[in-house]
């Protein structure tokens, strides 16, 4: 079935536009599934039942697999098998009926702005890396992008004089996000005074180098990271989403539309947007209990 998946993800990528992260994790989920069904001798797609499959994903929830997990897999089957009808490769599908179990949504984590500046101010300007790690903090949380969406931001997106950041999203969806005069100023900064010693390839477009002058990349960022969050003794993991939460949250809170929000986001889908109110919502509550006299 390696041909047929590899005709999947093809499709996937090229109509879907699906960025290479997700392709690779709908791959890993069928290729467990194709090993599977190779144990028990069944090397052709029209040859799956919907046992086969129950069989497989109860061996999965035996080796306690996680229920996101298990969700997502559920989906990558179901999605691959309808695919596979489509283009005729089977007359029935095995995965019509699948059901994906129930997933308890968790709140993202929020940073409190107190603790978002004691992160931001973690980065000193005594060296070059020091300007281009404080540059890239300000960004994040001044723009709410992706760290995929960081590293991949290159020299023209960036323009200084109208205030705003050209990204490219999931599926290379392009959108143009506001940021503020601190975020500006330190990417400026980071500009005239630290890339150029970074940079050792004139040629090189990226924004944001490492200390051999390539593109930063996504671990090097997240080392990056994990260091400023243990000098800035905040409890709790912080993650890029972390940053991006608190950047949803805070305008929330400020009084910005949830539109407006979804927009900077990049969300297709302003229910992905709605979980920041939840957010807000409990702040609200919070606040109303410790204050109101008959709360």
């Amino acid at each position: 079935m390696q041909k047929q998946l590899q005709e999947y993800t093809d499709y996937l990528a090229v109509e879907k536009g699906l960025s290479k992260n997700t392709l690779e994790s709908y791959r890993r989920d069928l290729n467990k599934l194709i090993a599977f069904l190779n144990k028990r001798e069944i090397v052709r797609p029209e040859l799956v039942d919907s046992e086969d499959i129950n069989c497989f994903l109860g061996e999965l929830k035996s080796n306690k697999c996680a229920t996101s997990t298990l969700s997502r897999t559920i989906a990558s089957i179901r999605s691959f098998f309808n695919f596979l009808m489509e283009e005729g490769f089977i007359e029935n599908n095995p995965a019509l009926e699948l059901e994906s179990p129930r997933i308890e949504k968790k709140l993202p984590r929020v940073l409190t702005t107190s603790e978002v500046e004691r992160l931001l101010g973690q980065p000193k300007s005594r060296d070059y890396k020091g300007v281009r790690d404080k540059a890239m903090l300000e960004l994040l949380y001044a723009s709410g992008i992706r760290v995929s969406e960081l590293i991949d931001l290159n020299l023209s997106d960036f323009d200084p004089r109208v205030g705003y950041l050209r990204c490219r999203g999931k599926g290379q969806k392009e959108r143009i996000v506001p940021i503020g005069s601190v975020a500006i100023n330190t990417v400026s900064e980071y500009m005239a005074k630290a890339r150029s010693h970074l940079c050792r390839n004139n040629h090189e477009t990226a924004l944001f180098v490492n200390q051999h002058g390539n593109r930063m990349t996504r671990q090097g960022f997240w080392k990056i990271l994990k260091k400023y969050a243990m000098t800035s003794n905040i409890d709790g993991d912080i993650t890029p989403h972390t940053i991006r939460h608190s950047f949803a949250t805070h305008l929330l809170e400020n009084g910005a539309d949830l539109r407006s929000v979804q927009e900077m986001l990049g969300h297709s889908d302003i229910a992905t947007t709605q979980v920041y109110t939840q957010i807000t919502r409990k702040k609200i509550r919070e606040v109303y209990d410790k204050s109101h006299p008959r709360a």
